[in-house]
């Protein structure tokens, strides 16, 4: 699933934010201004993914829920509520793409027969080397 998908289906309607106080800098407007977005997302009740995205997401996102299976996100980076509230959607949209995707089987391949000899080569000479150190440690 893209992000494209994602904005057309609207899942962003299914979000709720919650802003409290930032750590770090910023003075004395760290002690005033709610900064810090949390991004909450309730996987189990959305209406817009289907079961089998749900159960891909549960299945990825184990450190980003809680036991209710909602996904939080937050942001503090910056001293804008507006700007940490954009970097959790940005978050969220990157991370629902990449558990989303869905994985392309592995083809089985073999070497290549000059591959093959070029492999075993290299560990002929390796072994040359190793034997003429021997015989220099045995005469000293």
């Amino acid at each position: 699933m893209d992000r494209l998908e994602l904005i057309e289906r609207n899942i962003l309607s299914e979000v709720s934010f919650n802003f409290s106080r930032s750590g770090g800098a910023g003075g004395q407007n760290v002690n005033k201004v709610n900064t810090k977005a949390e991004l909450r997302f309730n996987i189990n009740d959305s209406k817009k993914l289907s079961v089998e995205e749900k159960e891909m997401i549960i299945s990825h996102a184990q450190s980003f829920t809680n036991n209710e299976l909602e996904l939080i996100i937050t942001s503090q980076e910056t001293r804008s509520q507006l700007e940490n509230k954009e970097i959790c959607i940005e978050k969220f949209f990157k991370l629902l793409e990449r558990w989303t995707k869905k994985q392309k089987k592995r083809v089985k391949t073999k070497r290549s027969f000059a591959s093959i000899q070029k492999r075993l080569t290299a560990k002929s000479r390796r072994s040359d080397i190793k034997k003429i150190r021997n015989k220099r440690m045995n005469f000293e």
